[in-house]
């Protein structure tokens, strides 16, 4: 594949087979999951064993970036004092700038990439609001290109004027709201 892009995409409700056409549909050769917990409690196949047979049973290779890129970190002097996810603080941590300069890697090699969480909205998930976000605002400018919810892609900044409702995307980190995430996990 030529073109350089990373995209992302949440399972959500799709079932296995709409969520590998999709995969297919954009030419995904690795799905990098990005979930903290690798499993789903709503859909089993999902769950890390059950998703890596599968993609792998369709030429796509399953590669765990959970303990680098995760949204919920296991540090956690990565939580604020309401126990919501710091997207500053993690920003700042050697494991995530580890994930990131793989990620940076594979973009840098043309090789065709997903991330994967399980919110299919990406306003709601950390793919947009932090790791969109570094790699947008890095010297490289790299944009993701988030497989939405109905299957359509939209780029990062599309995603975060979504977000901001309207306000400039370097408005994101002056707003408090959108630096951490939308629960509160301690």
């Amino acid at each position: 594949m030529s073109v350089k892009s990373l995209y992302t995409i949440g399972h959500g409700t799709r079932t296995i087979t709409d969520f590998i056409l999709l995969l297919k549909q954009y030419q995904i050769e690795y799905l990098i999951d990005v979930r903290s917990q690798p499993y789903s409690k709503f859909n089993a196949a999902f769950n890390q064993a059950d998703l890596k047979y599968r993609l792998e049973s369709e030429n796509i290779r399953y590669v765990f970036f959970g303990d680098t890129l995760g949204g919920r970190p296991k540090d956690p002097n990565c939580y604020d004092i309401e126990g919501k996810v710091d997207y500053k603080l993690v920003e700042s941590k050697d494991f995530y700038k580890e994930g990131i300069v793989r990620l940076r890697t594979a973009y840098a090699k043309s090789i065709p990439i997903a991330l994967m969480c399980s919110e299919s909205n990406p306003c709601q998930c950390h793919r947009s609001k932090l790791i969109g976000m570094t790699l947008f605002n890095s010297s490289d400018k790299i944009c993701l290109y988030h497989i939405d919810e109905k299957g359509r892609l939209k780029d990062q900044p599309t995603v975060m004027n979504e977000l901001n409702k309207g306000k400039n995307v370097n408005d994101l980190w002056n707003d408090s709201s959108q630096t951490t995430s939308r629960k509160s996990y301690l």
